[in-house]
């Protein structure tokens, strides 16, 4: 029986969660979560000058919003340097690695003849074979004692087998001569240790393979898959960047977009399951595998995310989409909905979420139920509230004192009101909707009128009939 799958998101707190980030996040959560197995979570913060709490935080919330949960605790790397040397040293007691007492600026002064000659810069310590007899009393690096011929295979599920030539890889450094260990031991020690059967990371990551390999082999220890996934560019083809817009998972937040439209968006960036555009978590889970992403770089398209956004708000549970949208409100720094604001809104999403994109402009049609009397028309209604309009209005409201507050019966009244008018409901549609919501662009009549019922319906049309006296 094949070991249970565990994969890991490992990223570095020196800024916010990229959307690169985050689609490494979601490419190891789907494979793990897809084959019942372990998706953890590895802070890799041994860059103490520009590691903080802050973008800890901000990489965790950004994780949090997406719905991305991990299993068990984060990881600090920093906090593993102890087993980090431990393995080093082990590596040098059993021969596998060796003191260098090279220094820095001897390695530079090296590296610099080099490249006026235009020779290699790979460095070759004096040390690797040296007698310990001559070893000097003096700070050491470990260096761990690289193949000098024959190839290196990465057997990637994504780039395919990639060959790397022993003699293009130096005797790199494990452990610096201050004590501390390198980035590259780091992350193989926390792998095994964290049994990581599935390395999934992006390209920028694969020669780091070759290297990592050289610790695997050493310590006899099993080699994890590869998946190195092609980075994301932006719709101009090039390498994504500031100009491109928002880069930062919780950007996306503040732009209205749900969560789970943001999952099915990256997941289809430089993954594919046939033609399938829309799909759902289950979905996703069930369906994801390596061999589904391929080697070109994906590129960011706004107007794709735009349309699955929309796609999913109009699926969404009208209780989880009024909490997602409260989330919003919060990033956003913008005021809090009222208990009743609140209970509006999930009352009425049902009318709401058909052709709304975004959560902004779910709230612009929803403005007839978050706002409250009296209700201020924006220039679009107030111009259909001429004096004509506002006397239909007013000769209205006794119509609808006895209806039963229902489709049928408001749809009868309505449209029999309409016709005794001469005229016809699509042009008294119009003040209507400046009449209860104050804008020319909201959900049907009939809809407003239901989800505010009869007394608040009745009290807002009595406004625009005492306006006219005004």
């Amino acid at each position: 029986m094949s070991a249970p799958v565990v994969t890991r998101f490992a990223p570095s707190p020196t800024g916010y969660l990229h959307i690169g980030g985050a689609r490494t996040a979601l490419f190891n959560w789907l494979f793990a979560r897809g084959r019942g197995g372990k998706f953890l979570l590895r802070i890799e913060d041994t860059d103490r000058a520009r590691s903080t709490p802050e973008a800890t935080e901000a990489i965790l919330k950004g994780l949090t919003w997406l719905g991305l949960d991990w299993d068990g605790e984060p990881i600090s790397q920093f906090a593993r340097a102890p087993r980090h040397a431990e393995v080093a040293r082990q590596l040098l007691a059993e021969g596998k690695a060796y003191k260098c007492f090279a220094t820095p600026e001897e390695i530079e002064t090296f590296r610099e003849a080099a490249r006026a000659e235009g020779t290699s810069t790979l460095f070759r310590s004096p040390w690797r074979d040296a007698d310990p007899a001559t070893h000097p009393d003096a700070p050491y690096a470990i260096r761990i004692r690289a193949p000098q011929d024959g190839v290196t295979i990465i057997r990637d599920r994504v780039q395919g087998d990639v060959t790397i030539r022993n003699d293009q890889l130096d005797d790199m450094v494990m452990l610096r001569s201050d004590g501390t260990p390198v980035y590259m031991l780091a992350v193989v020690v926390d792998d095994h240790d964290m049994g990581v059967t599935h390395v999934i990371r992006g390209d920028d990551h694969l020669n780091n393979a070759a290297r990592q390999m050289m610790i695997y082999d050493a310590m006899g220890w099993d080699v994890p898959v590869w998946a190195h996934i092609p980075l994301i560019h932006g719709p101009d083809g090039k390498k994504l960047s500031k100009r491109h817009g928002a880069l930062a998972a919780d950007e996306y937040q503040k732009m209205g977009y749900p969560a789970a439209a943001m999952r099915n968006y990256l997941a289809r960036l430089g993954w594919s399951h046939g033609d399938d555009e829309f799909f759902t978590d289950a979905q996703a889970q069930a369906w994801f595998d390596l061999d589904g992403i391929g080697k070109a770089p994906a590129r960011l398209d706004l107007k794709k995310l735009e349309n699955l956004s929309g796609q999913h708000i109009a699926i969404a549970g009208d209780a989880a989409l009024r909490h997602e949208i409260e989330a919003y409100l919060e990033a956003n720094g913008q005021q809090a909905l009222t208990p009743a604001q609140a209970d509006g809104l999930e009352r009425a999403m049902y009318c709401l979420k058909e052709r709304a994109r975004s959560f902004p402009e779910l709230l612009e049609k929803a403005e007839f139920i978050l706002a409250s009397r009296p209700i201020v028309p924006d220039a679009k209604a107030q111009a259909a509230l001429d004096a004509v309009s506002r006397g239909i209005l007013s000769r209205l409201t006794p119509h609808l004192l006895n209806a039963s507050w229902t489709r049928n019966d408001l749809e009868t009244v309505l449209g029999d009101f309409a016709q005794a008018q001469g005229t016809t409901f699509g042009k008294l549609a119009g003040p209507l909707r400046a009449a209860l919501a104050g804008r020319s662009v909201t959900p049907s009549v009939f809809d407003m009128m239901l989800v505010l019922g009869r007394e608040e319906s009745l009290a807002r049309l009595a406004e625009v009939a005492a306006a006219e006296d005004v």
